[in-house]
């Protein structure tokens, strides 16, 4: 245990962040495989492929939402585990592990409950079309079974990492992403069970990295042990990790929310292909930005943990290495993306025409992408402080204040309204990247003489 904490204080920082972000950025491509690796499968099946792909693509929006929960809870509890570990306060860290537990396991019993009663009248509003309902109806019913499951691991992983055991958090993903991948032909082909077959694949995945985290969280490895007598979710102790989480929590809810407005909008102005093709598009998105977010998550706890024990230089030194190197990565994305943006569309869909379209759309897409590693930088950072109240700011400006706007105004100026529709997204990414750099230039100072103090 002493060893894992000095490592966090002491170790070179450059070293430190390769070492804690490496399996982390593994972990978080490795994870994100559960469904672009059903997306994959499902985009080629026989005759209904595109149809197919459009109505689970539907469904992303709730998936999501069950992620964003697990986040409200892990993404706000895991950095004050790690500022507590910083203070030496072990007794309250492990109060938070178990509080945010509890917690979670509350959530998704409710989101179950949703999801089993509602999810077609949901799917529907969502912009599923006649031709696509069934498929999203069908994936859906069989994924919410696993709420449980996504909530724990994803949660329970952040504490993992928290901690600097970012090998163990990534052996878990391991696990069930390797079982992903051998299920779903078998499921989906072999057993010819379809979208639900890919569905069914995904929830045994999940229940098996959950067996993992928690059997790892119970042992004798762990920094914070995960006790019964701590699983009751007080309000002292879940609030201000709710508090801590909501930034998170609204980036990826919002996600859901932007999606569903994506998905209606490019329903009305280009039909089932540019459905079919934002499914692809975002699939793209959210496995090219991985890297980064792993990268951040890997940093975390070194912030974290010298924030909480007031080591000012360590702080500035892992923020510094950390804005390089995910600025650097986004424009490595950036580059390839514009030179061949067919080869990353063609991973979904054998469709000619969905190539051509989605390729033409995946460059104005990403356009924005080239600045996107300083907001991820500077996100963690406020996060890793326990700065709440700014990362909930730039997470509502970015979403709510511009794009969620903009999604809706674009198509009134171009007259290629479904070329408006995908415009939306970086114009708002180059204006919320601006805002965030300056909101974070003044906080991260009051940050840093707050603890020199």
């Amino acid at each position: 245990m002493s060893d894992k904490k000095e490592m966090l204080g002491s170790a070179p920082v450059g070293k430190l962040l390769f070492r804690l972000a490496l399996p982390t950025v593994v972990a978080q491509l490795i994870n994100m495989l559960y469904n672009i690796v059903d997306r994959i499968y499902i985009g080629h099946m026989p005759e209904v492929g595109d149809l197919a792909l459009t109505g689970v693509g539907v469904c992303m929006p709730i998936i999501l939402v069950v992620s964003a929960f697990a986040a409200l809870v892990s993404s706000g509890g895991a950095p004050r585990a790690s500022i507590f570990l910083g203070k030496k306060e072990v007794e309250n860290a492990e109060k938070t592990l178990g509080a945010c537990f509890g917690l979670q396991v509350i959530i998704s019993a409710i989101i179950t409950a949703i999801l089993l009663i509602w999810n077609r009248d949901i799917l529907s509003a969502f912009g599923a079309s006649e031709n696509t309902i069934e498929y999203a109806v069908g994936y859906m019913n069989v994924y919410a079974i696993g709420t449980l499951f996504v909530q724990l691991t994803l949660g329970m992983n952040a504490f993992i990492t928290a901690q600097g055991f970012t090998g163990v958090s990534m052996i878990s993903v391991i696990v069930g992403a390797a079982a992903n991948i051998i299920l779903d032909p078998i499921f989906i082909y072999g057993l010819d069970m379809g979208v639900k077959g890919a569905a069914l694949a995904t929830v045994i995945s999940q229940a098996l990295s959950c067996v993992w985290v928690l059997t790892f969280l119970c042992g004798k490895k762990t920094l914070l042990k995960l006790r019964v007598k701590n699983l009751i979710p007080s309000p002292k102790i879940v609030l201000p990790c709710i508090a801590l989480g909501t930034a998170t929590f609204i980036m990826q809810a919002s996600d859901s929310a932007i999606s569903v407005c994506f998905n209606s909008s490019l329903l009305k102005y280009g039909g089932d292909i540019a459905v079919g093709a934002m499914t692809i598009l975002t699939s793209v998105m959210q496995f090219s930005l991985l890297p980064a977010q792993g990268i951040a998550q890997g940093a975390q706890p070194i912030l974290s943990y010298n924030y909480g024990a007031k080591n000012t230089d360590r702080v500035k030194r892992t923020y510094s290495i950390l804005l390089k190197v995910c600025l650097t990565y986004s424009i490595v994305v950036w580059v390839a993306v514009m030179l061949f943006p067919s080869v990353f569309v063609s991973i979904f869909t054998p469709d000619a025409d969905l190539i051509e379209f989605a390729s033409r759309m995946l460059r104005i897409y990403f356009a924005g992408m080239i600045l996107f590693g300083i907001q991820i930088a500077c996100q963690m950072t406020f996060v890793s402080l326990g700065n709440a109240p700014s990362s909930v700011i730039v997470a509502v400006v970015r979403k709510f204040v511009l794009l969620l706007p903009l999604i809706y105004l674009m198509p009134t100026i171009i007259s290629d309204r479904t070329l408006g529709v995908y415009m939306a997204e970086p114009i708002a990414d180059v204006i919320a990247v601006t805002f965030t750099a300056i909101l974070f230039t003044f906080q991260f100072k009051k940050a840093l003489k707050k603890i020199d103090t």
